[in-house]
């Protein structure tokens, strides 16, 4: 994990990005983080048109999450780490796709956290190699007003859930210290 946390802002309610980044679909959540409160705002899925060519596809997905920090008032955003593929080409190819979506939030003046996979699993369920259903099914418990969410949508959401969590442990270290 970057520790970012210690960048962002202070007390008050949050806006907080949470980013699922995948070239065919990039998962996205928008949460409030205030205090120890969590409130859902809204989420979804960007699908670039696989047909188009490469470079098209990422400006979608720079473009498309650029306007979802905007529409949503965002001050916050948490991006998922890439974790490597058994094929190289596809690592690559996600990581291109990591990028445009990471450089969007920053494009607007959010600062941006990562979190590995496990820790952000750790955090939402509870264990380091939970499903994506067990992380869907504690997404719903945690934001009940969120609906039905699918993979990857819930998937973004627990980066927003975990970065609240360990945004507000990093503030209150800062206050203790």
């Amino acid at each position: 994990m970057t520790n970012a946390a210690t960048q962002f802002s202070g007390g008050g309610a949050v806006r907080i990005l949470g980013l699922d980044p995948g070239l065919r679909r990039t998962g996205w959540g928008v949460v409030v983080a205030e205090g120890s409160r969590l409130r859902w705002i809204a989420h979804g899925v960007v699908t670039p048109d696989d047909k188009a060519p490469f470079s098209e596809r990422l400006l979608h997905l720079l473009e498309a999450v650029g306007e979802i920090c905007t529409a949503h008032a965002c001050d916050e955003a948490a991006i998922e780490e890439v974790f490597v593929n058994v094929n190289p080409a596809s690592t690559l190819k996600l990581g291109h796709a990591r990028a445009a979506v990471m450089l969007a939030p920053a494009r607007c003046g959010l600062p941006v956290a990562e979190y590995s996979p496990n820790l952000i699993k750790k955090a939402v369920v509870g264990a380091g190699h939970a499903d994506k259903g067990q992380i869907a099914f504690m997404v719903k418990r945690l934001l009940p007003t969120s609906g039905d969410v699918k993979a990857d949508a819930a998937d973004a959401l627990a980066v927003a859930i975990t970065h609240a969590q360990l945004r507000k442990r990093a503030l209150l270290a800062g206050v203790a210290a």
